[in-house]
């Protein structure tokens, strides 16, 4: 009578799968991680044509504070009720994030001494592609975008608010070359907010047309 022969043990072959499953596993970390270095070293595109985040023809304040934050800008209207007015894409691009940075604590228009939040509230990111990013903080409310939409210039992504870490209504703008924040440039131009050592204003009017 013939019997079955098995060769090797059980724990063996468990082992061999898993050092198979480990050499697998390194295989896709060093690939995802090449991956991420090209992405990192590759150096960002020209920089998009840039409009203020503004009507067309709208003259607003724009401006910087101590301890506001290197190339941060912020908006002020110089007419009308600041709450709500409309916020607008510098740029074509894509919304890579539309939800809530921080908390948005209880400024609101009926009440805009309220508790502050923390961080940008109601904010909105969008890729325009070349490693550039524009950043939109402390809208009203949710944005009228989502994560993932395709958005053109001049649309409209959110309103202004004071959410999050705001002391008033006003938008805080930023843009971006490979994750890093940089001067504004408004429709071809040095907007010339490039720190926060002392208080700076200037009047700048808008050419986000259609």
């Amino acid at each position: 009578m013939l019997w079955a022969v098995t060769t090797g043990h059980p724990r063996s072959h468990r082992r061999a799968r898993r050092t198979r499953f480990g050499l697998l596993f390194g295989l896709v970390v060093v690939i995802a991680l090449a991956v991420a270095a090209v992405i990192v070293l590759r150096p960002p595109g020209p920089r998009p044509l840039f409009q203020m985040p503004v009507g067309c023809g709208e003259t607003w304040q724009v401006g910087t504070y101590p301890g506001h934050g290197d190339y941060d800008v912020d908006f002020f209207p110089l007419s009308g009720d600041p709450w709500g007015q409309p916020v607008l894409a510098s740029y074509e691009g894509t919304v890579t994030v539309a939800g809530i940075n921080g908390s948005l604590g209880g400024r609101t228009p009926d009440n805009p001494d309220g508790p502050r939040g923390r961080g940008g509230g109601y904010w909105v990111k969008i890729d325009h592609g070349g490693r550039w990013e524009t950043q939109y903080l402390h809208l009203l409310e949710p944005p009228l975008v989502q994560a993932g939409q395709r958005v053109v210039q001049g649309q409209q992504i959110g309103r202004i608010g004071s959410t999050g870490n705001s002391g008033a209504p006003h938008l805080h703008y930023e843009q971006r070359r490979g994750w890093e924040k940089v001067e504004t440039y408004f429709d071809g131009a040095p907007s010339g907010i490039t720190n926060d050592d002392a208080e700076y204003t200037l009047r700048l009017t808008s050419n986000n047309c259609p």
